[in-house]
């Protein structure tokens, strides 16, 4: 935590300003500061300003309302804004398009180095910014979406949040994460996933930089200031998204889906909205903490943490352990409003079943809230318009603050669930539930899961209890035996058991043997 703090302190730390040549930005070794995290780098850029007048573009919606805008001096245009392309030209905007936009670029040995592509996961440029890269990793065991790779590696999510918080949006395509199931481990607020492959993110890189450069002087300039340029792009792209008419729709699920399709945007809306903001109106910050959970740093007979990340404005767990039910205590205490304003919060089922899930509210305008959720197999996600249902293993919590004027941007508690196991729960006497058996052996079932996260054994362990109800042990069966084992994780004789992997094969396959 030490070293995450140090490092989003240096994003607002003086840098040499980097020269800039017409309206490209190139980055060249020298130009790099190093964070408290190896290989992750920053920039401060001096971005030219633009006083020319902008025109409409027929193939732009909503350019026309926006070189109003600009020639009537109510929106700021695009001066001093960045855009990044990260796929090398696969799928960027024109050069003609948006004149007076400043283009980020590297020079050729930071490109050897592969700083200009894919995940945008080593630099962080402190002017607001808009990028993409229509990329994925499409082949291997540990095939993803750009996002779900940031999601489920070190350190991934902690640098989205750094982005987000320096006032620069990411905008990636699903590309086979989101089609007949969510393969999503989380929900957040950081970047923004297009429903789709290659392309899908160009309505939305524009309706955004547009959106970006719709806002007053006054307004971009505050919003800049308090790291609030990506939350209120995100905030003001989900409101005004096709379906979404009233505040009690943002607070749903339909306004928060993993991927997002570009036939609900609504550039128009967007522009107008964030043209319409002055600094009485801006919206809040939403940032949460956990203060209590039973959630653990080692959840299950592997010893993998439930823990997939912490950061304030998303959290993601992952049930790992038997446990029926799980509890945490969820504070925005953190949340702010630029304008002082007193804060209320809303707290909202977004993705789960409502009776598996409660929120309690533990204070009159609901800043702490206890969640508890119980076990869900896998089912299919809310429907948003003419979309096909897909299948989830996730729940989605989200937190919006509301300053009596404009809600938040969504902070999100996720809780994946390894649904490609086989859980049998009973009830007890007593009306609690408590696991009966779990079969591990997805690999004979062909059942999918991420390898990043999840692991399948050729095993079948039934729940052994005592009269009274409590755990004694269970009875492993599979690779034709049968063995026993006590409470403790431990052979019926006391021998220890460890568990190991073997990567050699696809799906990754985890054994057991005794010291």
């Amino acid at each position: 935590m030490r070293r995450f703090t140090h490092f989003l302190a240096l994003i607002c730390g003086t840098l040499q300003a980097i020269p800039t040549w017409g309206q490209t930005l190139e980055i060249r070794g020298n130009d790099l500061a190093q964070t408290g995290i190896p290989g992750v780098f920053i920039v401060r850029p001096t971005v030219p300003d633009f006083d020319g007048k902008l025109s409409a573009d027929d193939r732009v919606p909503g350019s026309g309302l926006l070189a109003s805008l600009v020639a009537r001096g109510l929106s700021a245009g695009f001066g001093g804004l960045v855009y990044e392309n990260r796929d090398r030209g696969h799928s960027t905007l024109p050069s003609s398009m948006f004149p007076g936009l400043t283009r980020l670029t590297y020079d050729e040995a930071l490109k050897q180095k592969g700083l200009d592509v894919g995940l945008a996961a080593r630099t962080i440029t402190s002017s607001p910014l808009v990028g993409n890269a229509s990329m994925a990793m499409t082949h291997g065991l540990y095939w993803r979406s750009l996002p779900r790779l940031a999601m489920t590696s070190k350190m991934g999510p902690e640098i989205a949040y750094a982005q987000y918080a320096a006032n620069s949006l990411y905008i990636y395509p699903e590309h086979r994460d989101h089609d007949d199931r969510d393969l999503f481990p989380a929900n957040w607020p950081y970047s923004v996933t297009t429903q789709g492959s290659s392309g899908s993110d160009q309505p939305f890189l524009k309706a955004m930089l547009m959106t970006l450069a719709a806002f007053p002087d006054k307004t971009r300039a505050t919003l800049e200031g308090n790291g609030q340029i990506a939350s209120t792009l995100t905030m003001i792209m989900r409101r005004t998204m096709a379906g979404i008419e009233t505040d009690a729709d943002y607070m749903t699920g339909k306004a928060h889906p993993s991927a997002f399709d570009g036939d609900r945007l609504r550039p128009g809306r967007m522009i107008a909205m964030a043209a319409g903001m002055r600094l009485d109106n801006l919206p809040p910050v939403a940032r949460i903490v956990v203060e209590q959970e039973d959630f653990q740093p080692e959840g299950d007979l592997l010893g993998r943490t439930e823990l997939l990340f912490t950061t304030p404005a998303a959290i993601g767990r992952v049930w790992r352990d038997t446990a029926w039910q799980h509890e945490m205590v969820v504070s925005a205490e953190p949340s702010f409003d630029t304008a002082g304003r007193p804060l209320s919060f809303h707290w909202a089922l977004l993705r789960g079943d409502s009776t598996l899930v409660q929120i309690e509210h533990l204070d009159d305008n609901g800043t702490r809230a206890r969640l508890t959720v119980s076990w869900h197999e896998g089912y299919p996600a809310p429907s948003v318009r003419n979309q096909p249902s897909r299948l989830t293993s996730r729940v989605d919590i989200g937190l919006f603050a509301d300053n009596g004027q404009l809600l938040s941007a969504p902070a999100f508690i996720s809780i994946t669930f390894p649904v490609h196991q086989l859980r049998r729960y009973e009830t007890t006497d007593d009306g609690g539930m408590r696991l009966h058996s779990i079969d591990y052996d997805a690999a004979a079932r062909s059942s999918a899961f991420d390898p990043r996260l999840f692991w399948t054994g050729p095993w079948r362990d039934e729940m052994l209890y005592d009269a009274s109800g409590q755990l004694t042990g269970w009875l492993r069966n599979g690779a034709g035996q049968s063995v026993s084992f006590n409470a403790k994780g431990e052979l019926s004789d006391g021998r220890a058991v460890r568990y190991v992997a073997d990567t050699s094969e696809m799906p990754v396959v985890f054994g057991w043997h005794t010291d």
